[in-house]
């Protein structure tokens, strides 16, 4: 029996992830091969949509799975997978007594109803959804039978049976999924590890027609690593099998782990450096539509005017040399959204060394008027994007940052470029100079006053 792997991991409530961060995490478990990656309600209508669609764009095998209670939360998630290759909606509603009452304050009729409308109207909009009995374990079983067989009467394919509070033991959990083999649906489980038996606990559901476990990567349901390598170790004694490379398992899980383990946190404005992990490779046959959708999966957002520029300028490098991420990006921070300054460099004095804390002070002009900002950091370049940051008043997500040599010799110039993330726009700006601090500095404000622009 095949087992399928629904991973969480970007479900994960309390970690903190910005957007580069949740686009490696999305790639690293495309890259495992397992079969659904799993997203959370979309609460921005614009930076969760455009995460989604980001996802969307190099996700091609699995299925990307988002999350909905209401009407509304599906149009949301509709919205958000119009591009995905293989879309799921993921309906999740509470099933007992407890969770029915504490989260959204319905009877058990009330209930029924819900779930019948909002599968329904799911399954009109995409043929593929699933139905989430959260907290199944302690619903009355009599109304969690009527719950599934609505869901499924709805239009459900999928039917996923949460233990919410692992107050269950293993086989007894096996023993509760085997009541629903026989439903006509696909079953899948969500097991909590607080007892550390939610691995145990899955692949005896699996042993009783579970298909697909949900699993995550530093969560609190069935960690993946242990999982995938039960079903690698016991699969063939077991009749499992899945889809997962176990030859690259203990890689990109540490790779997971790292991300999440320097997750970014506003205490470190410069925590992101690109390494161009991508596949981009392009080249002058290489038509529009394809040219921005690589940009998209960069996460740029641009409006049509921004797109024919790119487009422009990239058929002008691309007569000349094959384009990958790296070119990509500086063709987007030289030619998109180019606007007047709001903000200039006057001067700045930066202090860093081994035995004291960075510092920066630097003054920026202001129609006329000259802002002074002075800020410590972790090195001279975090130093002098915190001294940025208060003269504006204003903080924004560091997506990425990114120092090259443009020229050769010792008076090389160097070249910095600078992604800010604001309400899910990204936004990009490059400087270049023979002190690599000026030239970051001067990215930095670039990509600032782009953003200054379009607010006003």
């Amino acid at each position: 029996m095949k087992i399928k792997i629904a991973d969480r991991t970007l479900c994960w409530s309390s970690a903190v992830f910005g957007f580069k961060e949740k686009i490696e995490i999305a790639r690293q478990l495309e890259r495992l091969n397992v079969n659904i990656v799993e997203l959370p309600k979309i609460e921005n209508d614009k930076t969760d949509i455009l995460l989604t669609r980001t996802i969307a764009s190099f996700v091609k095998n699995a299925v990307i799975s988002v999350a909905a209670a209401t009407k509304e939360d599906v149009d949301k998630a509709v919205l958000s997978l119009n591009t995905a290759k293989n879309p799921r909606i993921r309906v999740e509603l509470p099933v007992s007594c407890v969770g029915m009452e504490y989260s959204l304050h319905m009877k058990a009729p009330k209930m029924i109803e819900m779930i019948k409308e909002t599968v329904a109207y799911a399954k009109g909009k995409v043929a593929d959804v699933e139905f989430c009995a959260v907290d199944a374990t302690r619903a009355e079983a009599d109304f969690l039978k009527e719950a599934v067989n609505t869901a499924i009467e709805s239009g459900a394919n999928v039917v996923t049976l949460c233990d919410s509070t692992a107050e269950i033991l293993p086989d007894k959990f096996g023993e509760f999924v085997a009541e629903f083999a026989s439903i006509g649906a696909e079953i899948g489980v969500m097991c909590e590890n607080n007892n550390g038996l939610a691995a145990a606990d899955a692949i005896i559901a699996a042993g009783k027609g579970a298909t697909t476990v949900k699993t995550c990567v530093g969560g609190s349901i069935t960690p993946l690593e242990t999982f995938a390598s039960i079903l690698k170790n016991c699969g063939n004694g077991c009749d499992f099998e899945a889809s997962v490379k176990f030859t690259e398992l203990n890689r990109i899980i540490n790779q997971i782990s790292w991300i999440i383990n320097n997750a970014k946190t506003e205490k470190n404005s410069l925590s992101v450096v690109s390494s161009y992990e991508t596949d981009i490779e392009l080249d002058a046959n290489d038509d529009k539509e394809t040219v921005l959708s690589q940009v998209l999966s960069l996460g740029y957002d641009l409006s049509e005017e921004d797109g024919a520029k790119v487009y422009e300028e990239f058929l002008r490098v691309a007569d000349k040399k094959r384009i990958t991420a790296k070119e990509l990006d500086a063709i987007v921070a030289n030619v998109a959204l180019q606007v007047p300054p709001t903000y200039k460099l006057v001067n700045y004095v930066v202090n860093s060394g081994n035995i004291i804390t960075s510092s920066a002070q630097i003054t920026l002009e202001k129609e006329g008027e000259n802002l002074q900002g002075i800020a410590t950091g972790d090195g001279p370049v975090d130093a002098a994007f915190r001294a940025v940051e208060q003269i504006i008043g204003c903080h924004y997500e560091l997506d990425d940052f990114q120092i090259q040599s443009v020229t050769e010799g010792k008076g090389a110039m160097g070249g910095a470029v600078v992604k800010l993330r604001k309400d899910g726009k990204l936004y990009s700006g490059n400087g270049i100079s023979t002190d690599i601090i000026a030239a970051s500095i001067k990215a930095y404000i670039n990509a600032v006053n782009k953003i200054v622009y379009e607010e006003a």
